[in-house]
């Protein structure tokens, strides 16, 4: 079996200012659409969401407050999130169903919601959720009923608020004109042993 010798095609080596050059275009060109991408998701993109609820308010997660009367006071939707703030060497936050919540029982716990005494936990979906301190404190009322539904729909801006769909059509038009643009640039030449930049 013959074997065809592979072609190669001569290219010209470039200088190390070459070199220099068309890194620098393509690290520009690169940063703008990212620039331009981020800028149009931002604006674009739906907010992330979510208020976030220090569970006890200014005292925090501790024992022998009333989380029964703070919930109470606060309205949970869904994408909400719970700021536990307390002793990690004290107290923990085990999120539990609701008969370990009534009987103060931490075994077969749902969630472990401990990581530092700093701890978040997002309220995902439209339920109650029970959250228990494991060690002992529940019993002395360190235990929260948490009951998420989901946001209500905003109501309609007014004609007069809603921003034309000519407007966000323009700016989606000028948008991609601008990518279009700038992924059509060509790198930059040199004449040949002439050390001039041609752009």
């Amino acid at each position: 079996m013959l074997r065809q010798k592979p072609k190669f095609t001569e290219e010209k080596a470039q200088t190390p200012m070459e070199r220099l050059i068309m890194e620098s275009f393509w690290r520009k060109l690169g940063l703008a659409v990212t620039l331009i991408v981020t800028v149009t998701l931002t604006t674009l993109a739906e907010p992330a969401g979510g208020e976030l609820h220090k569970v006890g308010g200014r005292s925090g997660w501790i024992e022998h407050a009333n989380y029964t009367e703070w919930s109470s006071r606060e309205s949970f939707l869904v994408r909400d999130w719970l700021y536990f703030v307390f002793n990690k060497q004290m107290y923990d936050v085990l999120e539990v169903n609701e008969t370990s919540y009534e009987t103060c029982n931490s075994q077969g716990f749902i969630s472990n919601v401990t990581r530092g005494g700093r701890d978040v936990f997002q309220l995902k979906e439209a339920k109650t959720y029970y959250f228990i301190c494991s060690r002992g404190y529940c019993w002395g009322g360190m235990k929260l009923t948490v009951n998420v539904v989901v946001a209500s729909p905003a109501p309609a801006p007014s004609p007069s608020r809603a921003a034309p769909l000519s407007v966000i059509s323009s700016s989606l038009a000028i948008l991609l004109l601008i990518v279009t643009g700038l992924l059509s640039l060509k790198p930059p030449e040199m004449f040949e042993g002439s050390g001039y930049l041609v752009i």
